[in-house]
């Protein structure tokens, strides 16, 4: 799955965001690397103990909480904290890695079944910094609005290009999902926006109520809770 989540932050939180990052104190990002990406990562985040990156990850989840699309395409249970990075001019990147299979933090141990970048900087801001997806039928090249995030699987070869210009800003975390196959993760995804299309334009009507119901049946056919 590769999915542009819309407006994820609003402007207002954004803003609030992007407050508490431009004055913030950055350390090396190798600090969380893993055994294969430590040799190919160059970057800052944000420590992830300080007050800034507790308030980021409340608004963040509290974001991702009441977003339809993101709780449907990725029926989280368990979300890893999330974190914040910065790749500044000239020519800071992370280059291509696997993104680990089983992840910790914050008290948590997390099967990463779903990888999300959220970003929070324009994509005017800076040059480079293109984050590179490798899927099925070739590769995805992504830099989106601020506010905006992609959802992707945490199986993918992908990299963040060299930033040129600027700084890009963006916050990163794993999902574990309730439904661990990806394939039966997509068909319920397609019923349920299917299904909202429906609603949206004949009401409750009764192909609706009784698809639903499929729906529900299958999740709890799949789901893990």
């Amino acid at each position: 799955m590769l999915l542009h989540l819309q407006q994820v932050l609003t402007p207002d939180e954004l803003r609030a965001a992007r407050a508490q990052l431009d004055g913030a104190d950055w350390v090396d990002g190798q600090a969380t690397a893993g055994t294969q990406s430590v040799a190919v990562k160059n970057n800052q985040q944000l420590p992830s103990k300080g007050t800034a990156s507790q308030a980021l990850r409340e608004l963040v989840l509290g974001a991702l909480h009441r977003h339809a699309v993101f709780f449907s395409a990725a029926l989280p249970k368990k979300i890893l904290p999330p974190l914040f990075n910065r790749y500044a001019a000239p020519g800071e990147h992370y280059g291509a890695h696997v993104d680990g299979a089983v992840l910790h933090g914050g008290g948590l141990r997390v099967r990463a079944d779903l990888s999300c970048t959220l970003f929070l900087a324009e994509p005017d801001d800076y040059d480079g910094g293109t984050l590179v997806v490798q899927h099925l039928y070739g590769s995805e090249r992504v830099k989106l609005p601020a506010g905006d995030a992609l959802l992707y699987s945490s199986g993918s070869l992908h990299e963040v290009e060299p930033v040129t210009r600027g700084a890009r800003l963006a916050s990163f975390f794993w999902i574990e999902s309730m439904v661990r196959d990806e394939t039966q993760r997509r068909l319920l995804f397609d019923m349920d926006m299917a299904l909202m299309r429906l609603r949206a334009r004949d009401g409750e009507s009764a192909e609706a109520v009784a698809l639903t119901g499929t729906y529900h049946n299958l999740l709890r056919l799949w789901a893990d809770t």
